[in-house]
């Protein structure tokens, strides 16, 4: 065996360098690479191309609606301030106005209130007046009725005649109310 392998090797080292390759192998890879080139070239460089175009696209257009989005939310957030803003205002200015108004009202019920009672003191004040009068009044002819009499009866003769008996009653109030003045004072 060794035999065969020694003498094996003496034919191809005269014949072949096994550290040389063929023509017709370099040729064959040449053109196998030449087409393997080509169809990555012409096929695969520009599905990656479109594919890199697609995403750097696509992620550009994600940045630009993030940031459209962002400008959005950002709007919407003073936005919203503003209204808040507004509303506690608006708030206030509606709790002031209540405030002045409940015065206002409070106001006005007490001055209705203050006629009122102004105007039920003289109605009051009137009619005491009136029956004050009308008890004068009463008290007058019932004095002067009882006063007559009682004269009639000291002096031992009728005072029935009306303008002698009215003199003597109205004579008989006014010391009556001499006399009264005089203690009041």
């Amino acid at each position: 065996m060794n035999q065969l392998i020694i003498s094996a090797a003496a034919k191809g080292e005269a014949a072949a360098n096994p550290l040389v390759p063929n023509i017709w192998e370099i040729f064959v890879v040449l053109v196998g690479f030449a087409v393997l080139m080509f169809i990555v070239v012409k096929y695969v460089v520009p599905m990656f191309e479109k594919t890199f175009a697609e995403r750097a696209e696509a992620i550009e257009g994600g940045i630009a609606k993030a940031e459209k989005a962002q400008a959005e939310a950002s709007a919407a957030l003073e936005e919203y301030k503003q209204q808040l803003t507004d509303a506690r205002t608006e708030a206030n200015r509606i709790r002031e106005e209540a405030r002045a108004e409940g015065a206002q009202i409070l106001a006005d019920l007490k001055e209705k209130a203050a006629a009122e009672s102004a105007r039920m003191t003289e109605q009051a004040h009137t009619q005491i007046e009136a029956e004050r009068q009308a008890a004068v009044v009463s008290l007058r002819s019932e004095v002067g009725t009882l006063a007559t009499t009682l004269a009639g009866r000291i002096v031992g003769e009728s005072l029935n005649d009306d303008e002698r008996s009215a003199r003597v009653v109205d004579r008989f109030l006014s010391d009556l109310e001499n006399q009264s003045a005089g203690a009041a004072k």
